[in-house]
């Protein structure tokens, strides 16, 4: 039987943090780290791009690693206002989200944008986190394995690694909304996905971690990660502190 991958814990800051508040967050939780003796995941924050390059001395030593929440798909040009995967890399950043729900829906990208900057994320040496879920109505019509197998598809470059990729579930209905999947969602929905993981990648496919992303909180966090093929969590308003964020990350040190 194939190891199981070790989970991520990542917090998505999303439009939030001010300096000083926002430092002071991330240094209580590198200090939480930094004094863990026992380590069993990885922890990822992903705060506004203000903040990267002073988090990255915030977080120096703690093992927390550092990541953005997009990227354009081109290393470089006149794109003003977007920041590059080798910009990212510079500024410290180990990974990339990609294809969030609300960059889809505000910014209206489509799949093969999103794969246009997966393959990005592994030019510039960066761990992608490539997002998919479906909406309320999707759901409502039965259409959720549709949707997120057609995003899986169409989102994912050729050559995904279990080393370059990551795969986020984020139940489009589920976030910013108070609403949480069932653990019986959950677990129908990534074991579609590591079904169609290992179908297109073989034994990378099984290897890839995917995570839970939809409302994850202190008190459901641990139910959640108990569910078969979750491999960490996605976590957006729950990360803002480490009063909150730690108790997540501690179901699966």
């Amino acid at each position: 039987m194939a190891r199981a991958p070790r989970p991520l814990i990542a917090g998505n800051w999303k439009m939030n943090g001010r300096r000083a508040a926002g430092l002071r967050e991330a240094r209580k939780l590198a200090t939480r780290m930094r004094n863990q003796k026992q380590r069993r995941c990885d922890v990822l924050l992903c705060p506004p791009a203000t903040l990267l390059a002073p988090m990255r001395e915030a977080l120096r030593g703690s093992r927390i690693a550092l990541g953005g929440q997009d990227c354009h798909a081109a290393a470089s040009g006149a794109h003003t206002g977007d920041i590059a995967a080798e910009l990212l890399a510079d500024t410290g950043c180990g990974y990339v989200i990609v294809g969030h729900s609300e960059r889809r829906a505000d910014h209206g990208e489509r799949s093969r944008q999103v794969r246009a900057k997966a393959e990005a994320a592994h030019r510039a040496g960066l761990r992608a986190i490539i997002c998919v879920g479906e909406t309320a109505a999707e759901r409502r019509r039965g259409r959720a394995l549709e949707v997120v197998g057609e995003q899986l598809r169409h989102s994912l470059p050729k050559g995904c690694t279990a080393a370059s990729t990551v795969i986020a579930y984020e139940p489009v209905w589920a976030i910013g909304t108070g609403l949480t999947a069932t653990p019986d969602d959950v677990a129908e929905v990534h074991g579609f996905i590591r079904d169609r993981l290992r179908r297109r990648f073989k034994a990378e496919g099984a290897g890839m971690r995917i995570l839970y992303g939809g409302s994850v909180k202190p008190g459901n966090a641990a139910e959640l990660m108990a569910v078969a093929d979750v491999d960490g969590a996605l976590v957006g308003g729950a990360s803002l502190t480490a009063a909150d964020f730690w108790p997540i990350v501690k179901t699966c040190l």
